[in-house]
């Protein structure tokens, strides 16, 4: 069992992979080396935010002026959501709340997650499959606890 204490901090993402319910099959969504941070805050909330390692540039230093095959794949290689949390240190339940998200289906949302912690490492994923890609897959995310920035 985990506890909340341990749970808060700054973990940044080591690896992001999504099994595929039906034939096994294990993709890495974000490439094979991801890039992210999750945050969980000592008065209950938390921030994910994962990319792609390798996101292409927009051409303008505009962030509403690109163009829509740029938003496309900004969109197709990031996933970002913010809000409380809540954890029951009894029965290990984690809950994310999206107050906000990046993908508007998922805003007022509260998603359980299956969380464990081993050494540095904070093993994350839904408690059930969820559709990615048009495929029902679970996801399996291992963050490790960022360094303290100074």
């Amino acid at each position: 069992m985990i506890t909340r204490t341990q749970l808060v901090g700054a973990w940044s993402l080591e690896s992001y992979t999504e099994t595929d319910v039906q034939s096994g099959e294990v993709s890495y969504p974000m490439g094979r080396h991801p890039e992210g941070l999750i945050l969980y805050t000592f008065d209950g909330y938390m921030s994910a935010q994962l990319g792609s390692g390798r996101r292409d540039r927009f051409k303008g230093q505009d962030p509403y002026g690109a163009s829509s095959e740029e938003y496309t794949a900004a969109g197709r290689s990031y996933i970002a959501y913010s809000g409380p949390f809540y954890f029951d240190e009894s029965n290990g339940r984690l809950e994310h709340e999206m107050f906000v998200s990046f993908f508007p289906n998922w805003q007022g949302q509260r998603q359980v997650r299956i969380a464990a912690i081993d050494d540095d490492r904070l093993h994350l994923g839904p408690d059930r499959p969820m559709p990615f890609n048009g495929r029902l897959k679970t996801a399996s995310l291992i963050w490790k606890r960022a360094l303290p920035n100074s």
